[in-house]
């Protein structure tokens, strides 16, 4: 009888690995080996290495979940990521081929969240607080969005320069949740970058933190993709 996959849990902009805390029990309770690692958003390069060396420490086939900018980490995997065996989108960019965040963004209006985006001398992009607890973290608790906003990571703004090579999602088996009131990424957009690719989809009326304020959903979908691989490598 095949083992459970291993879960690999990519955080997005602005976030850590905590964001993932009301998922990861809930994969724990199942039975599943769950990795929530922190990575550095100083490039995108960087990101993906880090995310490689998590992924190449598996045991075995892996689950990898990315939320927000975490979905542009697991998609710059390209073709050739070592032990995944499926990639599941949460509110999360899935960009293609010659594509960067920027260009995407500068496509239309300005989501509500990123208004304000303040850029310190670093060129490192942090959220205000209060675009963060009402807007990026909308449907989460206000008190717990603050202590969010408090520990947040900023993202190198050259990450929104980063030209995307060959997806990862063009040839590994993906799965997609919309959140219907994103505030970050228009949910129209979630719903275009899940159709493209062939995901699996749902909704859920959730804001960008679908992790967070729909751990139940977030959790079924993951485990969704994990019982549609197993837990064995393909021969």
């Amino acid at each position: 009888m095949d083992t459970l996959p291993n879960i690999v849990l990519v955080h997005g902009a602005w976030a850590d690995g905590s964001s993932w805390s009301e998922v990861i029990p809930r994969l724990q309770a199942d039975g599943y080996r769950v990795t929530a690692p922190q990575f550095p958003l100083t490039s995108l390069a960087a990101d993906v290495a880090r995310l490689r060396q998590v992924l190449e420490a598996q045991d075995g086939p892996t689950v990898v979940a990315g939320h927000s900018y975490g979905g542009q980490i697991i998609t710059a995997l390209g073709t050739d990521a070592p032990n995944a065996v499926a990639l599941v989108y949460v509110a999360a960019f899935a960009l293609d081929e010659g594509e960067s965040l920027g260009a995407l963004l500068a496509q239309g209006p300005t989501p509500a969240a990123l208004e304000h985006l303040i850029t310190d001398k670093q060129g490192q992009v942090w959220l205000p607080e209060g675009d963060f607890v009402e807007r990026f973290a909308a449907g989460v608790d206000p008190a717990r969005a603050r202590v969010l906003h408090a520990v947040q990571q900023p993202i190198a703004g050259s990450s929104f320069a980063d030209v995307l090579g060959a997806p990862a999602w063009k040839s590994l088996p993906s799965w997609y949740l919309v959140a219907e009131r994103d505030q970050a990424i228009p949910p129209q957009a979630e719903q275009l970058f899940a159709s493209r690719m062939g995901a699996t989809t749902v909704s859920v009326p959730a804001g960008h933190l679908a992790m967070l304020s729909h751990p139940a959903e977030t959790t079924d979908l993951i485990k969704a993709a994990a019982g549609s691989v197993g837990g064995q490598l393909p021969a």
